[in-house]
């Protein structure tokens, strides 16, 4: 580990263990934007009504000021999330146990734990890993365990393209597929219910000439949320666990094939390719 990440991690590591708690009301006004947002009539929600089991991720938004926003978006390190001194963020992986649901219009809260920063060194050169568990609990019980991996990177130097994944191609022996366009619109709205300001997903300037995208990028949250939409069209029982990991760039303005095996034995893998075929991401549904 060379000295300046070994400068980092000194400040780092007391953030390993922090708890934050954010609470929210899942207002209706909320509930309904969402439902809209996926498709959905937004006056089939009524108070009190148990939400389908993943919709928890779209609520408990970190709020920044204004003022505390870097160039692109993310708040400022130290804000929200540790000060890690690499600009680009971008989600990776991700575990979840599911308990219950959430109900709509009643109080809720998420507790938010940095588990792990890890700094390694790969093809594209240094990196941290940064690990958050989201417990979410509501009327005393715990609805969801949420674990997700965030990668930081260097900046992009200015003219470059950006270091992508080397693509592999998508499996062609799915039992099911859904293709769903990756409209301006639908990234806007889902960005705008999960209070997410980062500028590679609208602007796409930005996202060309300093971070080194050839467009616009699709978000890795939006993406696994249809995933698993797709996935419980064809599930055998209620959700209970699932692992997904991203492996490749979406583009907005760009349909996604999501695709899926058939349900064996309470299981499902379900993952998406993009207009070329490539892998852009995968996962494993687990069923009660």
């Amino acid at each position: 580990m060379d000295q300046s990440i070994e400068e980092a991690m000194a400040s780092l590591r007391p953030w390993i263990g922090r708890v934050r708690v954010i609470e929210d009301d899942i207002a209706m006004p909320m509930v309904r934007r969402i439902a809209a947002m996926l498709d959905l009539d937004p006056e089939a929600f009524r108070p009190g009504m148990e939400l389908p089991p993943h919709w928890f991720s779209m609520f408990f938004a970190d709020i920044a000021r204004q003022s505390q926003l870097r160039e692109d978006g993310h708040a400022i390190g130290g804000v929200v999330l540790p000060p890690i001194p690499m600009p680009r963020r971008m989600g990776a992986g991700r575990r979840l146990k599911v308990m219950g649901r959430l109900k709509a219009g009643e109080p809720a809260a998420r507790r938010s734990e940095v588990v792990d920063i890890v700094p390694k060194t790969g093809r594209s050169g240094s990196i941290f890993v940064l690990t958050l568990r989201n417990t979410i609990e509501q009327g005393g019980k715990t609805v969801a365990v949420d674990e997700f991996d965030a990668i930081y990177r260097e900046a992009t130097p200015p003219g470059q393209k950006t270091t992508a994944t080397v693509p592999a191609a998508a499996p062609t022996d799915h039992a099911w597929a859904d293709t769903i366009l990756l409209s301006e619109t639908l990234v806007f709205r889902y960005s705008a219910v999960t209070w997410n300001a980062h500028r590679i997903h609208y602007d796409a300037d930005y996202a060309r000439s300093v971070e080194g995208y050839e467009h616009t990028v699709q978000n890795g949250g939006l993406t696994m949320q249809l995933m698993i939409d797709a996935a419980l069209k064809r599930a055998p029982s209620e959700l209970r666990a699932l692992t997904a990991r991203l492996s490749y760039p979406l583009w907005v303005g760009d349909p996604v094939s999501i695709r899926g095996a058939a349900a064996s034995d309470r299981r499902m893998h379900v993952w998406t390719a993009d207009k070329h075929g490539n892998l852009c991401g995968e996962m494993d549904l687990e069923f009660a």
